[in-house]
C-alpha cells in the first residue's frame, strides 16, 4: 500500500488502515454487523459506519441478510459481507507432464482442481499457451467467468531470478521464455503473472499450513520428476542472489555414495524416477501385473511398506545423501521430505531418512512427511495470490479514501 505524502496521523492515512482492517476482518471471519466490525477493530460505531458506508460505495462490500438473535429487541442488525466473486486469481503447478489449476479469491476460499495432461505436442507449446488453458480449465471448474481472472501464479520446475525475471536451472519448460518470464507472460494473457519454483511454493504452503508452522528453520526436499530444495530460515524463504539456492541435484555425487548406484553421476540420479524403479526391481517390488514396475507404479506401493522394508531403508540411505548438503550449510531444524517421492514414502520413508543421518553422519536433523499432501504446490500459489489480490483491494480503498479527503483551506 502507498502512503505517499502522507505522515502518521493523517485523517487520509488512518481512513485507509481502518477500511482495510474491516476488509479483512470480512475477509479472515466472514459476515459481520456495524456493531461486530466495531468491537472487533476497537473502532466507534459511528466510525464503522462511516467505514461501511465507503466499502460498500466502492463496490468492496455488500448487505448479507440480517443477524437475527432470539429475545432481542429492536430491528434486527444488517450483516456486511466482503464481494469475493470479482478480482480472481487463479493457482497453477505446472509439472513435467501434468497441469493443476484452482482459482483463488481473496477470502481464500477452497475451489475445484482441475488436472490435465499434456502429450508431448502440448508440453512444447509457449508457456502462455499452457497457462492460458490452465486458467480455462480452473475457471470452468468453479463456475467463473474466466474474464474476471486478474492475477495467477504459477510454480514451474526452475529457478526463478525475480531480480531479472529469468529461469534458470530447467530442463524442461521447452516453450517457455527463459528472460522476461513474468512480464512475458503478463503481456501475452492480459493479468499480472508471478512466476515461482515448485518447491519454494510447497514450502510456503508447509510454513502456513503445515510441517513448517513450528520450527524455526525448515529444509523441503521436492522429489518428483525433477529434484530440488527449499529453505525456508526464520519463516523466509531463501532464495539466493540469483533465485538458485536448493538447486541440489547438480552436485556430483560423494565418493562414500559411489557404491550405491556406480552409473550415478550427479546426486539426483540417486534417487530418480529410473533409480527408484530399479531399487524396487531389486527389492522384489513389480508392477501389478508382476512385470517391471515404473516409478508411477512404485510410489503407490512404498505407502505401505514399513520403515524397515529393506527397499525403504535402501530409498532412505540415496535420500539422506541429497539431503546432507543442505545440513552442512544451513543446519535446518527439520527437513520435510515432498513431492510425489516424500508424499508416497511418508512417515516410514522419513524415519529411514532420519535413521541413516544419526547412525552414519554427525547429523541428528528430525525429517517428517508432508503435512500438506495434497496439492502443495497449488496451496502455495494460493497463499502468494490471496496476498496479491488483496494488495489490490487496498490499493482501490487507498483510491476511495483519497477520493473522500476534502482539502482544508488555508487561512488568508
Amino acid at each position: 500500500m502507498s502512503t505517499r505524502g502522507r505522515t502518521p496521523g493523517q485523517p487520509g492515512l488512518l481512513r485507509v488502515l481502518n477500511d482495510r482492517a474491516a476488509l479483512e476482518l470480512l475477509l479472515d471471519e466472514g459476515p459481520r454487523t456495524r456493531n461486530d466490525i466495531a468491537l472487533r477493530t476497537g473502532l466507534s460505531k459511528p466510525t464503522a459506519a462511516e467505514i461501511i458506508r465507503r466499502l460498500e460505495s466502492a463496490a468492496l462490500i455488500r448487505p448479507a441478510g440480517t443477524d437475527v438473535q432470539a429475545g432481542r429487541r429492536g430491528p434486527s442488525a444488517v450483516v456486511y459481507e466482503a464481494i469475493t466473486d470479482r478480482d480472481l486469481a487463479v493457482a497453477v503447478d505446472v509439472q513435467l507432464v501434468d497441469v493443476r489449476s484452482t482459482v483463488v479469491d481473496a477470502a481464500g476460499r477452497s475451489f475445484p482442481v482441475a488436472t490435465h495432461r499434456m502429450d508431448t505436442d502440448e508440453m512444447r507449446a509457449p508457456g502462455a499457451d499452457i497457462v492460458a488453458g490452465a486458467i480455462s480449465r480452473a475457471a470452468a471448474a468453479a463456475g467463473i467467468d474466466p474474464d474476471l481472472v486478474t492475477a495467477v501464479a504459477v510454480g514451474v520446475q526452475a529457478s526463478v531470478d525475480h531480480t531479472t525475471d529469468t529461469l534458470t536451472f530447467t530442463d524442461g519448460l521447452p516453450g517457455w521464455p527463459r528472460e522476461q518470464v513474468a512480464a512475458s507472460l503478463s503481456a501475452d494473457l492480459g493479468v499480472r503473472v508471478v512466476v515461482e519454483n515448485d518447491a519454494n511454493l510447497a514450502a510456503i504452503a508447509e510454513r502456513n499450513m503445515g510441517a513448517g508452522r513450528a520450527p524455526q528453520s525448515f529444509a523441503l526436499l521436492w522429489m518428483a520428476e525433477g529434484l530440488g530444495m527449499a529453505l525456508d530460515l526464520g519463516g523466509h524463504l531463501h532464495t539466493g542472489a540469483s533465485g538458485a539456492a536448493g538447486e541440489i541435484g547438480y552436485l556430483s555425487v560423494p565418493a562414500d555414495a559411489r557404491s550405491i548406484d556406480p552409473t550415478a553421476t550427479l546426486v539426483a540420479d540417486l534417487i530418480s524416477e529410473s533409480a527408484i524403479a530399479t531399487l524396487a526391481a531389486e527389492h522384489g517390488i513389480t508392477a501389478p501385473d508382476g512385470t517391471a514396475a515404473d516409478w508411477r507404479q512404485v510410489l503407490p506401493q512404498l505407502s505401505a511398506l514399513p520403515e524397515q522394508h529393506p527397499f525403504t531403508t535402501a530409498l532412505g540411505e540415496r535420500i539422506g545423501h541429497n539431503v546432507l548438503p543442505a545440513l552442512a550449510v544451513a543446519d535446518p531444524e527439520t527437513v520435510v521430505l515432498h513431492g510425489p517421492t516424500g508424499i508416497a514414502g511418508g512417515p516410514a520413508l522419513a524415519a529411514a531418512v532420519t535413521a541413516w543421518l544419526r547412525t552414519r553422519t554427525r547429523w541428528s536433523t528430525a525429517v517428517v512427511p508432508p503435512g500438506v499432501p495434497d496439492t502443495p504446490v497449488l496451496h502455495g500459489a494460493r497463499h502468494v495470490l490471496i496476498d496479491v489480490v488483496r494488495a489490490a483491494l487496498a490499493d482501490r480503498i487507498e483510491r476511495i479514501s483519497d477520493d473522500a479527503a476534502v482539502p482544508v483551506p488555508e487561512r488568508p
